[in-house]
């Protein structure tokens, strides 16, 4: 097995909404801010390369989006997927399997693209199969008022359109072992329902990407909760079940929207589970 990041793209967001009831006092510590009230933050997204199978965790935003949708997000830098495979020597076309975390617009943006006329849309890696799961499918397809927004119909129904959509098997428990795509699963359900953490056995390691149940270091004490999340007591308690997991077990902990810091480890202290060692993925994957 090989593990390779790909960095969808950088973007920026309200750190007020990325922190919930935190003062900026306390949270821009960790994730300074600019003169809006924005900070970093990235798409880095996971390649799996095991055996004939090349699986892609979750794919940004996309580029099918308005130029006045885009203007919210303030993008950066000149990270794409494409040019993320390239220097690891692959095409999208070759991607099998795309399993996505969720179906916010900025996890799973980048499956979906329009079609050559514009007409409509078309799956961005086709020869892939889509993964997601049945109870967060019809979360997102009939979603509330609070996430609307951010399930955004054009990211999510091509994909079952297409005939390439598929759903891995609800657990007994918090966490799917083994699961149709080789590696267990953590379902968390704080930040929208049935989100799911894949936890990757490599060589001697386990590899967890973190997605929106930890977005950067910056939320390690358990308070701080996104704005976003539609059930924050309950994020509070699976971080803490996770965190706890991570700290006795040694995880690393793959940080998707960390714009600054790619992997961590973490320990208990006496503040609560803390960073331990910060890795860049190279460190690990090398």
């Amino acid at each position: 097995m090989n593990l390779y990041p790909i960095n969808a793209g950088n973007f920026k967001l309200d750190g007020g909404a990325m922190f919930g009831v935190v003062p900026k006092s306390i949270w821009s510590r960790t994730n300074p801010s600019d003169s809006n009230n924005m900070i970093d933050i990235a798409a880095r997204c996971l390649l799996i390369e095991d055996g004939n199978r090349l699986i892609l965790i979750d794919t940004g935003m996309g580029d099918k989006q308005s130029d006045k949708f885009f203007g919210y997000y303030y993008l950066w830098g000149d990270d794409s997927i494409d040019k993320a495979l390239k220097e690891h020597g692959f095409h999208r076309n070759d991607i099998t399997d795309v399993f996505m975390t969720h179906l916010h617009f900025d996890h799973c943006g980048g499956s979906i693209q329009w079609n050559k006329d514009r007409t409509g849309y078309e799956p961005a890696f086709k020869n892939a199969t889509f993964w997601s799961n049945q109870d967060h499918w019809k979360w997102a397809t009939e979603p509330n008022r609070r996430e609307k927004a951010s399930f955004l119909t054009e990211n999510i129904l091509p994909m079952q359109e297409s005939g390439h959509l598929k759903h891995v098997s609800l657990p007994e428990q918090d966490i799917l072992k083994s699961s149709e795509l080789g590696f267990d699963i953590f379902f968390a359900n704080g930040h929208t329902d049935k989100q799911m953490i894949p936890m990757i056995h490599y060589q001697d390691k386990t590899i967890c990407f973190m997605a929106d149940l930890l977005p950067t270091v910056g939320h390690l004490p358990l308070p701080f909760v996104m704005g976003y999340d539609t059930r924050p007591l309950l994020t509070l308690d699976e971080k803490e079940k996770f965190l706890n997991l991570a700290a006795s077990n040694n995880y690393y902990l793959f940080l998707e929207h960390d714009a600054h810091n790619e992997i961590i480890t973490v320990q208990n202290t006496d503040k609560g589970v803390r960073v331990n060692e910060v890795f860049s993925c190279d460190d690990i994957f090398n």
